[in-house]
């Protein structure tokens, strides 16, 4: 009997991005299954993620995909959302579904078959532990290939050099403000301008609107500019990956840094963290403390294990040192990527431990 694979797709594009990756690359009869929750709320979910009593607390199951048997032998997952959802699947299935979670799981490590992690998250080395240096994209020669053939017509009209903007969002400690939007807006089109060159923009799920706003009323070069719509057919990131001369994207996106470093072209990140000046009066300090998201880490750090501290730093600065990107807003230094190449080493190392994980027998 064929093996069947569960795909959990969330909200989040860079979750679903590194889960539809997986699957891409095992190469197995696989479903997507989207879950939507009632509710931003982090407490129900952290307390789902802990207890085996409300795995599914808080999933609306008018706009999720009926999840009914027959129950697949796999369920890939990423995000703190998906997690108890997959342990809820294996519950059903009477414990022969295995989970592979993608990430930093809330739930103890021994809840799942393999985790496939990076090192921003510093988990411990463990027998179900697959520490990777970049998450897995779905960034590979022939995807780029088909995608420069599909998107060239449409973008011919705009002189070169091409700069693709991948525009992220706040996260923790990184923070993309409108003041942040516009200094980012600023930069890129005034190379662009000095190079008589043009852009290609996108913003992702997690762009403000505000900050969106800022950084387009900067730009005064031509220019194709994308919005993202959740489920939209023509979007043209990957077209903009294969096509552009050189790449931009907002640091806090380790799906957007890996996708990116693999293209093989020169990559700039334009760095988010938030820094108070020297100066900054005590209001300015706890407003920044205050910050839902400030606050959603520190809850992190505080309830969960030591592995929930999370330094996105850790990846920027491996890319930099080994002068695959370089700092947009620290430094005008080039940095570049080595070509890209169809298989990389983490890929082969996560299809070989997942192989591994699906030929033992089943229990009983």
């Amino acid at each position: 009997m064929e093996t069947t694979v569960w795909l959990l797709q969330s909200d989040r594009a860079g979750d679903n991005s590194q889960v539809l990756a997986l699957g891409e690359l095992l190469g197995l009869p696989a479903s997507r299954k989207r879950i939507t929750y009632r509710s931003p709320v982090l407490l129900p979910k952290f307390v789902a993620a802990r207890s085996c009593n409300l795995l599914v607390a808080g999933v609306d199951r008018r706009r999720s995909t009926p999840l009914a048997p027959p129950w697949p032998d796999l369920v890939i997952s990423a995000g703190r959302e998906m997690e108890p959802v997959a342990r809820w699947i294996r519950r059903q299935a009477g414990g022969r579904t295995r989970l592979v979670h993608m990430g930093r799981p809330w739930a103890p490590l021994e809840a799942f078959d393999l985790v496939i992690s990076t090192p921003q998250y510093a988990l411990p080395e463990r027998d179900n532990v697959l520490l990777i240096s970049l998450p897995l994209h779905r960034v590979h020669g022939a995807r780029l290939a088909a995608e420069a053939t599909a998107w060239a017509p449409r973008f011919a009209h705009l002189p070169g050099p091409r700069t693709a903007v991948l525009l992220g969002g706040s996260s923790g400690s990184f923070v993309f403000s409108p003041g942040k939007g516009a200094e980012l807006g600023r930069l890129v089109n005034a190379r662009a301008r000095a190079e008589g060159g043009s852009l290609l923009v996108t913003d992702s799920a997690r762009t403000s609107e505000a900050a969106f706003e800022a950084f387009r009323a900067e730009l005064t070069v031509p220019c194709y500019v994308y919005r993202w719509r959740e489920g939209a057919a023509a979007n043209p990131y990957f077209g903009f990956l294969a096509l552009a001369d050189r790449l931009v994207t907002t640091g806090e996106s380790v799906s957007m840094l890996a996708e990116a470093s693999v293209t093989g072209k020169p990559l700039f990140i334009y760095d988010l963290a938030e820094r108070l000046p020297a100066a900054a009066t005590g209001w300015q300090r706890l407003r920044a403390r205050c910050r839902y998201h400030a606050l959603r880490d520190r809850f992190a750090k505080l309830l969960g294990p030591a592995y929930m501290q999370r330094d996105i730093g850790v990846i920027q600065r491996q890319l930099v040192d080994s002068g695959r990107a370089a700092w947009l807003n620290r430094d005008e230094s080039h940095g570049g990527a080595p070509a890209s190449h169809p298989v990389t080493a983490d890929d082969l190392r996560a299809l070989g431990r997942i192989r591994a994980l699906l030929a033992r027998p089943q229990p009983c």
